[in-house]
């Protein structure tokens, strides 16, 4: 790391570690500030295993300063962040420290009822876990109620997946939430049809054999079709015949009877049951052909299970007004509905898209939803990312209509917040390089977490050499302090133990640096966002069992994921 970059990072670092102590009242973590300042500075990334030792001394040196200092200091050096600090600290004093708004109305209703409203045509990505973290987090403020049904009824567009429907259950439990009540639209066929029914004998649908080109032209002309003065009693009988497979996909659609001449072309007579020929891959539904779209679908159950309030993306605007008009022939009241805009995330190189996942799954470019360059909430959870720090970043997007970006590096510092504190330390080297050890120690007692000692050492024997990586080898005459262990010095291509103190790390500056000895360490595979990394583990690690989370030292937190006879593998989950 050249002069000017260390600059760049030890001032970017004191801003942070300023504003995290003032921010909690208490000192700054360097992990705390390690993803944020990972996150907000990308030319960092590259030197990731250099930054973590520029960035302890700041933090020390921070953490030194009076509170009153420490306040004049960052409004020096990052104004910006103390204006940022005052308007947090000045929400907490005068709102209720919650980020999402109340909902409208909710005080008119007995019960706030909601409902999770997930298509099942793959496992979830990232953006998916907005819904179930603020639905869910809603039906805890205001003991609510909460309905998770399986929009299922597109079997070819769509078509689902049928190990979907537990993956996204067990998604939503990973999450932090359970459902009160679960169901499956391919279930409710019957139901819908007899709404259907009910809507035809009320004037309110038509059957229409119009070609889909054909009608548009004349819903563009705000012009009606020639089949919608065509008389309930036959509309039910050729409804019927749709029910019984009577007919092929493209033959017939039983259409909602709305305004011809409403403003927008969307709204005029849109479809509510179509053919498909294509089977539904569930055995339950494998025999039906005629389908209910969704917005038909969707409105009915809305009603049948009491959904007071919705929350859906703003593309899907002209839904609650499509269902609208069913609703009014109806006479029931419509819920309330909140609207918000998409969520973008960074980070990933992979698009954000259930039918691009797969396909990269199916072709093999990817290894599973799980793989750690998925941005998919399998992969997260693989990694060792907590579904509470998933949903606390999610929840702090709030339900704006405007688009929003989540940074990965908010969910990266809520998941240090959460697992720091019980998390084992531990030695991971990389492309190591061997040095033979003269003198010092027979074994090393690092401590198994730095800030509290009563939970004792890791005892790692050194034997005859040791292996370090290769930016942490001094030049020949210099030392460097084996984290641990103790000083040595860089002598004929030998580390000789010196057997200073550690003073010499305080005063001198000598680096700290990570190693594991060179005949007892473990073969280990990182696997991470970039690509598998292999290295050698201290003995240790093997002990350790499938899920538990170790932070690799310099390095950062990894959930062990198995071990094999020769090496044990673990999935990076952030800095």
């Amino acid at each position: 790391m050249d002069e000017d970059l260390r600059e760049r990072v030890e001032r970017a670092a004191e801003a942070a570690a300023l504003f995290n102590a003032l921010k909690h009242e208490s000192d700054a973590q360097v992990g705390a500030i390690m993803g944020p300042l990972m996150g907000e500075n990308p030319e960092f990334r590259e030197h990731g295993d250099q930054v973590p030792g520029v960035v302890a001394p700041v933090v020390e040196e921070v953490n030194a300063l009076a509170e009153e200092a420490k306040r004049e200091r960052l409004e020096e050096l990052a104004p910006d962040r103390a204006a940022e600090l005052d308007a947090e600290r000045a929400d907490e004093d005068d709102g209720d420290g919650q980020v999402l708004p109340e909902l409208p109305n909710a005080d008119a209703v007995a019960e706030v009822r909601m409902r999770l409203a997930p298509n099942p045509n793959g496992p979830w990505h990232l953006g998916s876990a907005r819904m179930p973290a603020v639905i869910g987090t809603y039906k805890e403020r205001y003991d609510g109620w909460m309905l998770c049904r399986f929009d299922d009824t597109d079997p070819e567009t769509k078509r689902p997946d049928l190990d979907a429907y537990d993956e996204i259950l067990e998604a939503i439990d990973y999450l932090g939430f359970e459902p009160d009540e679960v169901v499956t639209a391919s279930d409710r066929l019957e139901i819908y049809y007899d709404h259907a029914r009910r809507l035809v004998e009320a004037g309110g649908a038509y059957t229409c054999s119009c070609s889909g080109e054909a009608f548009s032209e004349l819903k563009n002309r705000a012009e009606p079709c020639p089949h919608r003065d065509t008389d309930p009693a036959t509309t039910l009988e050729e409804f019927e015949a749709m029910v019984d497979g009577e007919y092929d996909a493209g033959d017939v659609v039983l259409r909602v009877r709305t305004d011809i001449e409403h403003p927008n072309p969307a709204m005029r007579d849109w479809v509510a049951f179509r053919m498909v020929d294509t089977p539904h891959p569930r055995d339950e539904a494998a025999g039906y052909r005629c389908w209910p779209m969704l917005d038909f679908q969707s409105g009915i159950d809305d009603r049948l299970f009491d959904v007071t309030h919705i929350i859906r993306g703003i593309d899907l605007q002209d839904s609650a007004k499509r269902q609208r008009f069913v609703y009014d022939y109806f006479d029931w009241e419509y819920p309330e509905v909140v609207h918000w805009g998409h969520v973008q995330i960074d980070d990933y190189d992979v698009k954000l898209s259930t039918s691009t996942i797969k396909a990269l799954v199916e072709s093999g470019e990817l290894d599973g939803w799980d793989d750690p360059r998925a941005p998919t909430i399998a992969s997260l959870r693989r990694r060792g990312i907590r579904g509470e720090a998933i949903v606390e970043a999610m929840i702090e997007l709030g339900t704006s209509t405007s688009n929003v970006d989540l940074a990965m590096s908010s969910v990266y510092a809520k998941n240090r917040e959460l697992v720091d504190d019980e998390t084992d330390r531990a030695f991971l080297v990389r492309d190591g390089v061997r040095k033979q050890l003269v003198g010092g120690p027979a074994r090393a007692e690092p401590p198994v977490h730095p800030d509290h000692p009563d939970r004792g050492t890791r005892e790692i024997p050194v034997g005859d050499a040791v292996l370090v990586e290769p930016d942490d080898v001094p030049p020949n005459g210099s030392r460097v302090w084996l984290k641990g262990y103790g000083p040595v010095r860089h002598t004929r291509d030998a580390f000789e133990f010196t057997g200073e103190d550690i003073e010499i790390v305080r005063e001198e500056g000598v680096d700290v640096v990570h190693w594991v000895p060179a005949d007892e360490s473990r073969p280990l595979v990182l696997r991470t966002m970039d690509g598998d990394e292999t290295g050698r583990a201290e003995p240790g690690v093997a002990d350790y069992a499938p899920d538990d989370l170790l932070q690799f030292e310099r390095v950062g937190f990894a959930r062990v994921d198995r071990h094999e006879d020769d090496e044990s593998v673990a999935y990076f989950a952030h800095p």
